[in-house]
């Protein structure tokens, strides 16, 4: 499970940094919002999960673990074509799938911070 989000992460990483060198080139900043949460919630977030689930193999051994990647693997996808769609098209038809992917973004970050808390302890 840590090496498939790290290869996530990577893949977020190239993303964002595509879509940043892509706003500098137009300059065109409006997607913007879309950088931001690919490189934070995308490459930041599942490449630091990825290599604490990969350090500490107990951590993914449990339902939290596998909630925290099926939501944050299923919103954040979800999340950032709807919130690209927005942005470019002005179309406010797309804010429900937004706020549903990042509802499903929530949720599981929120599994991934339970797992930690409940889990993850000081070797004795």
């Amino acid at each position: 499970m840590g090496i498939w989000l790290i290869r996530i992460g990577a893949i977020y990483f190239g993303i964002g940094v595509l879509l940043g060198y892509y706003m500098s080139v137009t300059h065109n900043p409006a997607l913007a919002g879309v950088h931001a949460h690919v490189n934070l919630l995308g490459w930041a977030a599942l490449m630091i999960a990825g290599i604490l689930y990969y350090l500490f193999p107990a951590l993914t051994s449990n339902g939290w673990a596998k909630a925290h990647v099926w939501l944050h693997n299923i919103g954040l996808p979800l999340m950032m074509i709807f919130l690209a769609l927005n942005l470019t098209t002005g179309n406010p038809a797309f804010g429900p799938w937004i706020a549903t992917g990042a509802t499903l973004t929530v949720l599981g970050i929120l599994a991934f911070v339970i797992n930690i808390l409940a889990n993850l302890k000081p070797k004795r």
